[in-house]
């Protein structure tokens, strides 16, 4: 578990060259920018460089243009590539054009097929009838019009008995209106409009028609047709287009990328007439290559320091973590990043958290079950808490083999136990080691807070945080306090060997005790701080008292919040046999189904409960006592080498 170390950069030059520091910087790909005026408090006559980027409207529009063209564009390597932006602005309008104009042409056809479709829809309602609707709207003295009437209205025709003009002739039905026509003299056209409109009539615009319906939906068909095979033209026009232009386009596309990327470091740098400054933070290993890219710009010069003594600056961080614990991140870094001069929590994580889920969860079957939902999470999903469930799996089904458990059935293992020199299977959770497995519990949580007391210790050295280091109630003293009591009380009530005298009482309990009450005079002492006694030792003791209630409730909360890995012990055994009872009740096909049923009930349950409940552990009893997670993630301008659609 290591922080990479890092190396804080401070470069000033002309800003004829800055464009060329920005592209070195950028391509660099391990260049992290900072703020300035964090650096230099001094930075009167310096204004930001407001440029806006000239890169960013032509990569927004290749972009445009092929996702309406429905293309995927991929980073490609541009190291051969020469062009100058001119020529990269140029190339995009012509591609963005191009492809605009065939997508706006098929857009139009697709509108137009829309179009009949919704017309062959509608005529279809009036075939039938053998009507020349032609003829019918063409009519002088009197006006038709086509359309639809819900059938509630057309029931309320009958209120217009007294008016002979006010008849609805329904040429076709569905489950909510007829489809037919009404006629209306000249006269009365408007008045005659006005009642059906108040029974809700829809009506369908027959002005395009010519002849009978029959008629006209086979020159609708016929257009369709014409429609399809323009359709397929124009996307063999763009598929032809796009294979002619693929390599060209992604090679532009991704310069642009990369150009408009590095251009956002420009946000960074501080201008004071002709000369610039940029600072930022570069990984260690990257470092010298940056310098040698420098080393040519001839106005450029550059200052370099340990990112060690620019703390106060909270330097950027960059984990570095073997396979097995990389996973681990994603929970490490939910809580917080760790601070550079901390330690990283991440392989402690790995260990506690996979061991802790593998004892609370402990079936052999279901482990090996949770493990390949994992792996099929991370590998159709990229689901971070994917690759964390593979090792946790492995490591329930390890538990599983200790407790005798498979699916739920705890014998089946019971001849293999035998064949290896065991009477019977190590841990029998619901019979004789139920009290083994509450100490159990409570001894990992004793032994997992004293380790965490043992990293608060040497992460409080590094960061030369004394207070904490010595005498915190995570640091020396507190750690004396927890093993004192803790041995004290398992000697004196457990192995009957009497060690609470005085001497052990007043040096080991009740002196660490003091030294956590006055922890802040003693850390400032310890610092050699000239003002290291509080303004009013009244309040500073009366503060004190409080917390150091506090801190003692905390040892037994902490230890006692443990008793739940052996509680969820019981959990899966209990629920379980929940399950076996259920089956049996039922038999036959039903004891299967139970079974099935409840093994997947009971495994996705179980997995989300353990899953938060170790994390809990790790958060709230194990973090509180040695980290500190309020560092700040290492992100260093770059284009990252992925598919973008």
């Amino acid at each position: 578990m290591a922080i990479l170390p890092i190396k804080f950069i401070s470069i000033i030059g002309l800003t004829s060259d800055l464009d060329k520091v920005v592209k070195i910087c950028g391509e660099s790909q391990a260049f992290h920018p900072d703020e300035v005026t964090s650096f230099y408090s001094n930075t009167k006559g310096f204004v930001p460089f407001s440029e806006k980027s000239p890169y960013a409207r032509y990569l927004q529009d290749i972009k445009y243009s092929a996702e309406i063209a429905n293309i995927k564009l991929d980073l490609v390597d541009t190291s051969k590539f020469k062009e100058k932006d001119n020529d990269i602005f140029k190339y995009v309008d012509f591609f963005s054009n191009r492809i605009e104009s065939l997508i706006t042409e098929k857009a139009s056809l697709e509108k137009e097929q829309d179009e009949c479709n919704r017309l062959i829809n509608e005529s279809s309602h009036f075939v039938g009838k053998n009507l020349d609707v032609g003829r019918i709207t063409k009519c002088k003295f009197v006006k038709s019009r086509f359309g639809r009437l819900p059938i509630e209205s057309y029931n309320k025709l009958d209120n217009y008995k007294d008016n002979p003009y006010v008849l609805f002739f329904p040429c076709s039905k569905d489950n909510t209106h007829y489809w037919g026509v009404y006629f209306a003299p000249i006269d009365d056209k408007e008045k005659i409009d006005r009642i059906f409109s108040g029974l809700y009539f829809e009506r369908v615009r027959m002005s395009s028609y010519d002849g009978t319906p029959e008629e006209y939906i086979e020159k609708l068909k016929s257009r369709l047709q014409e429609i399809k095979k323009e359709i397929e033209a124009l996307n063999e026009k763009i598929n032809n287009f796009w294979k002619d232009e693929k390599e060209k386009c992604l090679m532009y596309y991704t310069k642009l990328e990369e150009l408009n990327t590095y251009h956002s470091l420009l946000n960074y740098v501080l201008v004071n007439n002709k000369s610039f400054v940029l600072v930022g933070w570069v990984s260690d290993g990257e470092m010298s290559k940056l310098q040698e890219k420098l080393d040519t710009v001839s106005s450029v010069e550059y200052s370099v320091d340990d990112g060690s003594s620019q703390i106060k600056k909270s330097p950027p961080v960059k984990l570095r973590n073997n396979v097995l614990s990389r996973p681990y991140e994603f929970y490490v870094n939910m809580y917080g990043t760790p601070c550079y001069n901390e330690i990283d929590p991440t392989s402690f994580v790995a260990i506690t958290y996979t061991i802790l889920f593998g004892i609370m969860f402990g079936d052999l079957g279901q482990g090996i079950i949770i493990s390949i939902a994992g792996w099929l999470m991370w590998k159709l999903k990229k689901m971070p808490v994917g690759k964390i469930l593979i090792p946790c799996g492995i490591m329930g089904a390890v538990f599983g083999l200790v407790y005798g458990s498979v699916f739920g059935f705890e014998h089946l293992l019971d001849p293999l136990y035998k064949s290896i020199g065991f009477n019977e299977k190590p841990v029998e959770v619901m019979g004789t080691s139920a009290k083994m497995i509450i100490f159990t519990a409570i001894g990992i949580g004793i032994f997992l807070l004293i380790v965490a007391m043992f990293l608060n210790i040497y992460s409080s050295f590094k960061r030369r945080d004394f207070e904490g280091a010595i005498f915190g109630s995570s640091g020396i003293a507190g750690l004396v306090f927890y093993v004192s009591v803790v041995a004290g009380l398992v000697c004196q009530l457990v192995l009957n060997i009497k060690i609470l005298n005085i001497a052990y009482v007043l040096g080991l309990i009740v002196l660490p005790l003091i030294l956590i009450f006055l922890r802040e005079p003693l850390g400032k002492l310890a610092e050699g701080k000239k003002d290291w006694q509080p303004e009013k030792w009244s309040e500073y003791c009366m503060q004190s008292f409080f917390e150091m209630i506090e801190i003692l409730l905390s040892y037994v909360t902490n230890t006692m919040s443990f008793l739940r890995v052996g509680a969820f012990v019981f959990v899966h055994a209990g629920m379980m046999l929940v399950v076996f009872t259920l089956a049996e009740l039922l038999g036959g096909v039903g004891y299967i189904l139970v079974l099935i049923l409840g093994n997947a009930l009971v495994m996705v349950l179980e997995a989300l409960l353990v899953s938060i409940q170790v994390l809990r552990l790790e958060y709230y009893e194990l973090f509180n006592r040695f980290y500190i997670g309020s560092g700040r993630a290492y992100n260093p301008i770059r284009v990252e080498r992925n598919t973008i659609s």
